[in-house]
């Protein structure tokens, strides 16, 4: 991926490329106060739907457990979330249009119940989603066109991270510009023709990796850029089952493996069902690999941004309008006064 037409003539690839500058440029301000309830609580539950969710509060919750906070983190859907006793968490719902049904009804609900500790992550200003907060936090990244949200979810995260590192009393803002970089380097490096190829003949798309957003996340991603099947399988869950329903013209994308599990991925899947992996790895691997920057503790982001290169090159390959699904919205489920 980069700025020739052949990529840019699309939103989607424009605003990935804007990433970067979104990531370098990014500063945690007027936060005092949820930083100051988070600290009082002790508890902090994350909603919001789909890419608002699913790698934001999942990264957050895995970078937070691996430096060892002593958070209870927990995040959920709003509607399922609407059935839980959430009267001791301070709670963020993030959607980037601020009329996202499920997280208003949830935020509602609360508030309704006196709920003081409310918060919205939006990218909108004087939305209902910030009418029912005690404070709106604003993305600076701006609107995106394209359907597929991709600057929104790395300002997301990156703000849920920095946040969460502020209540331990860590800065790790000045680690940003080496995220900055390497995100650049993940998003514009070549894929292998072999390899675009071969996901763009897939019958499904499987992502495997770690609970941690950044394969669930691909896996929405692919249905909404390469207009294919996926599915996102959790851990070893590749080699727990699946394979029964697996084919040979399907294909597997390892995210960050467990390295200790790749031999038996090896005779599982591909001398058992025949199908084709690949790694995206930040050293080489028995499988083909897309090597990407080693920054350490911020490297999901850099993941992600591979993942989305790969999925951009997959797309214009098979000639789709990166912009314009047939049938997904960009609100998915919005709220209506």
């Amino acid at each position: 991926m980069n700025n020739d037409k052949k990529y840019s003539q699309f939103a989607l690839v424009r605003e990935m490329l804007q990433t970067t500058d979104i990531l370098r440029n990014f500063s945690l301000k007027d936060a005092d106060k949820v930083i100051e309830s988070i600290k009082q609580q002790g508890r902090l539950f994350f909603t919001g739907e789909g890419s608002s969710r699913i790698f934001p509060a999942k990264n957050a919750m895995y970078c937070a457990k691996r430096a060892g906070y002593k958070l209870d983190l927990a995040t959920e859907g709003g509607l399922q979330a609407c059935s839980y006793d959430l009267s001791d968490s301070v709670v963020f719902g993030a959607s980037n249009s601020g009329q996202t049904k499920e997280v208003i009804r949830l935020f509602d609900r609360l508030k309704g119940v006196g709920h003081k500790h409310l918060y919205a992550l939006t990218a909108n200003k004087d939305t209902k989603l910030e009418s029912l907060s005690a404070q709106a936090f604003i993305l600076s990244c701006g609107k995106e066109d394209a359907v597929a949200a991709t600057k929104s979810v790395a300002e997301q995260a990156l703000f849920y991270q920095v946040l969460l590192a502020a209540t331990q009393g860590v800065d790790i803002t000045g680690k940003i510009g080496a995220l900055a970089d390497a995100v650049n380097t993940a998003l514009t490096m070549s894929i292998d023709p072999g390899i675009t190829k071969a996901i763009a003949s897939a019958g499904t798309i499987y992502f495997a990796g770690k609970n941690d957003g950044v394969a669930e996340e691909l896996t929405l991603k692919t249905n909404e850029i390469t207009r294919k099947k996926s599915d996102f399988l959790e851990g070893t869950y590749a080699v727990h089952g699946v394979e029964e329903v697996m084919n040979a013209d399907d294909v597997v994308i390892l995210m960050d493996p467990f390295k200790s599990e790749l031999e038996k991925i090896k005779q599982t899947l591909v001398e058992g069902v025949g199908l084709q992996v690949f790694a995206v790895c930040d050293e080489d691997t028995i499988f083909p690999t897309i090597k990407v920057p080693d920054i350490g503790e911020m490297n999901n982001y850099v993941y992600l941004a591979a993942g989305w290169n790969i999925l951009v090159e997959v797309g214009v390959s098979l000639g789709i309008n990166l912009d314009k699904p047939e049938r997904a919205r960009k609100v998915g489920n919005e709220f209506i006064e």
